[in-house]
């Protein structure tokens, strides 16, 4: 068993990784259908990406020390498999950094004269971070959790009086499955599990508790936070749920309008805050170890420049001059990208390594071929439901 300390931080980092900017959106992406139908899909949400991270865990133990996603995918898939991977990989990792960097600059904006100066400071001093080690980033990213989590604690305490039970009794199971894609990206962790892997020192149970909590953590959260926002804001109506949804507002806006509770945004913009730093950390550390396996850079001396040079400017780039693209990526990335990156890919090399290769390791998830074609159609599913959204 790893050591305490690691494995706490490897629960907060994929906490904290789940926990992001999607939170803020997802009552607001659910408030259609209700309490109770959102309560359904949060819940399978949770369990199928819990399970596929437990796929990719025993896949990657599979493998030696170091080993990431690509070259995962190229030993059990094929070369095809590896450069689609790859593509994707690229795609979510960058794409979260943007819009972690693009939206954690807003919180500098009054300090600094021009939103790109706040964009350069929030990435280089956050993403100097990422050359520390896991280990140190695994310490700092416990704290940042710490602080989000009471700033939630503060957010429920100061709201849950404000419930309005008769609001939760909404039911409208036609637009339930529509915020599915946004919910694989709310519970989005996979991409730092091979990181996590020479973190907790290769140790099943370790990983395994770390993937059960650290995807728990989050869906408690969640539901909490279900409650509060759609108890309080209607769904019809000045800064309702349906206002906030057509102008794309996020949930703690109409939760003031209609909270009347002061001190709620001042409290809101720090859990903001932690929640946009701790999912920087987890998908720039993720980022980080997926190029030093890509381009076989060591993460030492030259090669950690190079690598933080790799991680930073590209994401600097279009997060100064595309400030928006963070939110058509972030739309997409949940259907097509966790869909295909987290789920479909771990689902297709563990049954390569299970029923071709006959590959055993010191991990297995339970159940055999069926669960397997059950959470592989599930996959598909998820990406029929975004191209429906796309037309």
């Amino acid at each position: 068993m790893a050591k305490r300390e690691h494995l706490i931080g490897a629960i907060f980092l994929i906490a904290g990784t789940c926990v992001g900017a999607g939170m803020l959106g997802l009552p607001i992406e659910t408030g259609q259908a209700g309490f109770l139908p959102s309560f359904v899909v949060i819940t399978l949400a949770y369990l199928f990406m819990m399970l596929t991270g437990l796929l990719l865990v025993e896949a990657n133990l599979w493998m030696e020390e170091g080993v990431h996603y690509s070259t995962m995918a190229h030993r059990l898939l094929g070369r095809p498999a590896k450069h689609l991977t790859t593509l994707l990989y690229l795609f979510m990792g960058y794409g979260s950094l943007i819009a972690y960097t693009a939206g954690g600059s807003m919180f500098l904006n009054p300090f600094v004269a021009e939103r790109w100066h706040a964009c350069l400071i929030f990435g280089v001093v956050f993403g100097i971070f990422l050359g520390f080690g896991t280990k140190f980033l695994g310490r700092i990213n416990s704290i940042l959790v710490a602080g989000m989590i009471a700033a939630y604690v503060l957010i429920v305490a100061l709201g849950v009086g404000g419930v309005n039970y008769e609001l939760l009794t909404h039911r409208d199971w036609r637009p339930t499955f529509l915020a599915v894609p946004l919910l694989l990206a709310t519970f989005s962790y996979q991409m730092i599990l091979p990181s996590l892997t020479s973190y907790l020192k290769r140790d099943p149970h370790s990983l395994r508790a770390a993937v059960i909590w650290g995807t728990s953590i989050p869906y408690v959260a969640y539901m909490i936070w279900e409650l509060i926002v759609l108890g309080i804001v209607p769904l019809d109506g000045p800064m309702s749920l349906s206002v906030a949804l057509e102008q794309g507002i996020v949930a703690t806006q109409p939760l003031r309008y209609w909270g009347k509770i002061p001190s709620l945004s001042v409290i809101s913009e720090f859990f903001g805050f932690f929640a946009i730093i701790t999912s920087f950390f987890g998908i720039g550390m993720a980022t980080y170890d997926f190029l030093a396996d890509l381009t076989g850079i060591e993460k030492r001396g030259a090669g950690k420049l190079a690598l933080l040079v790799m991680v930073i400017l590209p994401t600097l780039f279009f997060a100064i001059l595309y400030p928006k693209a963070f939110y058509v990526a972030l739309d997409l990335s949940g259907g097509f990208g966790d869909a295909i990156l987290s789920c479909l890919l771990p689902i297709s090399m563990v049954w390569v390594g299970r029923y071709h290769k006959r590959l055993v390791g010191p991990y297995r998830v339970f159940g055999e071929r069926a669960l397997l074609v059950i959470l592989a159609l599930l996959s598909v599913f998820v990406v029929y439901i975004q191209v429906l959204k796309l037309l």
